[in-house]
C-alpha cells in the first residue's frame, strides 16, 4: 500500500513549481489556460471530467496527479462509491499495477476526505 502523504506531495509540486511558473511563465499559463478550458463544464460536466483524468493519473502511474484529481473530486461532491466504480474501470484497463494506484488512490481520499 501507498505510504504517499498527499496533502504533503500536492504541497511540495506546488512550491517546486512555482519558480517554474515564474521563469517559463507563458508556457505555464498555457498550460494552465488548457487545463481550465478542458475541465470546464460542457457536454461533461466536470465531476465526469475530474474522473477520467484520475483514471489517467492512475493508469499513468502518477502520484501528483491522484492527489491533484482526488482533491478536485472531493471539492465537486463525488462519492467514494462513484470513485471506486471508476477504480473497477481502471483495474479493468490497466491490470494489476492500476490495481496498486488504485489502492493509493483510495488512501488519498480518505486522507484528503
Amino acid at each position: 500500500m501507498s505510504t504517499f502523504d498527499h496533502a504533503g506531495l500536492i504541497q511540495n509540486i506546488n512550491e517546486s513549481l512555482g519558480p517554474f511558473r515564474k521563469s517559463q511563465s507563458e508556457a505555464m499559463q498555457g498550460f494552465g489556460q488548457l487545463a481550465r478550458a478542458s475541465m470546464a463544464e460542457g457536454a461533461i460536466n466536470a465531476k465526469s471530467k475530474e474522473l477520467i483524468a484520475l483514471a489517467i493519473g492512475i493508469t499513468q502511474h502518477c502520484s501528483g496527479c491522484i492527489g491533484f484529481h482526488v482533491k478536485a473530486l472531493l471539492k465537486l461532491g463525488c462519492t467514494r462509491e462513484e470513485l471506486e466504480e471508476m477504480l473497477t474501470i481502471c483495474v479493468y484497463m490497466g491490470g494489476g499495477p492500476a490495481l496498486m494506484y488504485s489502492a493509493e488512490a483510495l488512501k488519498a481520499w480518505d486522507a484528503l476526505a
